[in-house]
């Protein structure tokens, strides 16, 4: 099968698409067919330092929608031909970016069927992030006011649907050119970012959910009401203290996706409810991953980026 793969760590110069052997499932595991796998920031970040999967040789990718081809010992779950989506194993390594690979079926889910492989494959990672930030962590629920930062994004734009479908007031941060877009989405109000200090602009939300780095998640303290939550998941803010929130009993904890089968499932219920949906910025072939690697750096897009394999 081929695969893009790495043998050092770097930049875009160091990935390859190459021939490599077909995986067999364990026990308990599938093997899929890969119609289609997502990038996500987490993959430019483990292609140069290797983040949460240490060092090369390995093939990035956690984000997969495809069709089960083999069923391993032990596996109820699922039956050669089943249309699944998922992000296997994460943090640790899944190799997406590939014809082919092996999942844990319980990391899994059927695909909605009003998606095609493209758009479910770009559901999972962001939206697991949302969805255990939104619901089973921070409780939203009806009339109270969520501030999502980057609202545009990956996470973003999932996460102000979800907040919406729990009935939420939802605030989104995003540029000028992106604020139709978020209003679009269900958001009752956008912050042009780049004109407006957050901080002036919103006051006494419930819950902000923060996936940027620098100083945006410890100035996010200061709009949420005592014993709110600040739900953060930037890699770079992962060890912050900040005093304030202590002092007010407000919730910082970082927080890292986990794969999930019935996170998955709540998902594709909101997709067929019609309260979700996702946005593909763009669809690379798997042997345009050079330059589906560098837009995601450059960043400025709205939703994801998707390799189209089938």
């Amino acid at each position: 099968m081929r695969a893009v793969t790495q043998s050092v760590l770097g930049g875009t110069e160091v990935l390859r698409l190459e021939d490599v052997a077909r995986p067999e499932p364990f026990y308990g595991e599938v093997l899929v067919r890969v119609h289609a796998a997502s990038l996500n920031p987490v993959d430019p970040a483990a292609r140069e330092i290797g983040l949460y999967i240490g060092e090369p040789p390995f093939t990035l990718g956690w984000d997969v929608s495809g069709v089960v081809e083999q069923v391993g010992i032990g596996v109820t779950r699922f039956r050669v031909g089943d249309e699944v989506f998922g992000m296997p194993r994460f943090p640790h390594r899944a190799g997406a970016h590939a014809e082919y690979l092996t999942a844990p079926a319980r990391d899994l889910a059927l695909k909605p069927a009003s998606l095609s492989h493209v758009e479910a494959a770009a559901l999972p990672l962001t939206g697991l992030t949302a969805w255990q930030s939104l619901i089973p962590r921070a409780r939203i629920r009806k009339g109270q006011t969520v501030l999502i930062h980057a609202a545009a994004g990956g996470i973003g734009h999932l996460a102000v649907q979800i907040a919406k479908s729990a009935g939420a007031r939802v605030i989104g941060t995003a540029s000028a050119a992106n604020r139709e877009f978020v209003l679009g989405l269900g958001a009752d109000e956008v912050v042009d970012y780049r004109n407006e200090d957050f901080t002036k602009a919103v006051e006494d939300v419930d819950v902000v959910l923060s996936t940027l780095g620098g100083d945006v998640a410890e100035r996010s303290v200061s709009v949420i009401r005592d014993g709110g939550t600040l739900l953060q998941m930037h890699y770079s803010t992962r060890d912050r203290a900040f005093p304030e929130a202590v002092r007010r009993g407000i919730d910082t904890r970082f927080q890292l996706v986990e794969p999930d089968g019935s996170g998955l499932e709540a998902l594709a219920d909101l997709v067929e409810r019609d309260l979700l949906r996702v946005h593909v910025a763009r669809v690379f072939a798997l042997e345009e991953f050079a330059a589906a690697h560098a837009l995601m750096e450059a960043g400025g897009f709205a939703g994801k980026l998707v390799f189209g394999l089938v």
